[in-house]
């Protein structure tokens, strides 16, 4: 099952670094080194197991955005399951971005009306702190009255903090089929653990899939804080030539476990009662791995789902 993913925006507004991010395991540091793309890098990153997003990054240089509406609009806009637009939020050509956002709209709505769109205001991390709000909010207006018919869902995103994982977390959710059964299942399963909360990630990306909140929380950012720290860990196993399989987190406070739940999932459980043993937590879910690989196997179905992309 295909799904085509249009990644677009000027030249230099952060595109190849948040897509080294998420998809190949670079640091945030180590993206300085990534060249400018040249026309449009195509790639095929498998998720979820069966699910393939058909990836499209799309050069943003001038001469480049300028075919993209011409020669190659119907090749570029055909057949597009979501349309990411990547803004610079420190941008001094922002009539001409706009200009260009507006130009992909149209093909859009020409060769794929149903798409998705999502703006990501990105290297939030230049503005002051003071100020971020307030740019992201006058910009994410704009955004929304410019896109009209089509709805438009924006984040403000840094490649050096939580909120790319936040992005791109809301982002690929969308494009899970059946994904209400999974939560459904996951809340189920949270009641019987009697847990705070129970998460699953992607194996490969750590992007967060799915959750069941049962005590709220203070902290907004913690899944794709979580996301980031345990990607980095796992990666620092690899370098040593050791594997991630499970990890426990404890204190006087709560209890934390994460470990791998089925071929393409990792699930996170959280327990403020610290009297229940960590064996019952791990056998309640050893027990439920099977259960949630069916699952799996439903929320990403080999065939009858998938788009003819090119």
């Amino acid at each position: 099952m295909k799904k085509k993913v249009l990644l677009m925006g000027k030249s230099g507004s952060g595109k190849t670094s948040m897509r080294s991010i998420i998809f190949a395991n670079y640091i945030a540091r180590d993206t300085r080194r990534l060249g400018a793309t040249i026309d449009v890098e195509h790639s095929h990153v498998r998720f979820l197991g069966n699910l393939v997003l058909n990836l499209w990054d799309c050069g943003g240089q001038e001469a480049f955005m300028e075919n993209y509406f011409a020669s190659q609009r119907d090749n570029i806009f055909r057949n597009v399951e979501v349309l990411i637009y990547v803004f610079d939020v420190e941008s001094r050509e922002l009539e001409k971005d706009m200009h260009y956002y507006q130009s992909c709209l149209e093909a859009i709505l020409q060769n794929s009306p149903e798409a998705k769109v999502f703006c990501l205001i990105h290297k939030m991390d230049l503005v002051q702190d003071d100020q971020r709000e307030i740019i992201f909010h006058e910009r994410q207006e704009d955004l929304k009255r410019l896109s009209k018919p089509l709805d438009c869902t924006c984040f403000a995103t840094s490649i050096w903090d939580e909120t790319l994982y936040k992005a791109w977390s809301s982002i690929v959710y969308q494009l899970i089929p059946n994904v209400q059964q999974l939560e459904e299942n996951l809340s189920k399963f949270a009641e019987i653990l009697d847990a705070d909360e129970v998460l699953l990630f992607e194996k490969a990306t750590f992007l967060v899939i799915s959750y069941c909140e049962r005590v709220q929380h203070r902290d907004v950012h913690r899944f794709e804080k979580i996301s980031n720290i345990i990607k980095q860990f796992k990666l620092s196993c690899s370098k040593i030539g050791a594997s991630f399989e499970s990890m426990e987190v404890r204190n006087s406070a709560f209890a934390a476990f994460i470990e791998m739940f089925t071929p393409n999932m990792v699930v996170m459980v959280v327990m403020s009662d610290t009297s229940i043993p960590s064996a019952a937590t791990q056998l309640n879910i050893k027990n439920a791995r099977k259960h949630f690989e069916k699952l799996e196997s439903l929320v990403t179905p080999h065939r009858g789902m998938g788009s003819n992309t090119r």
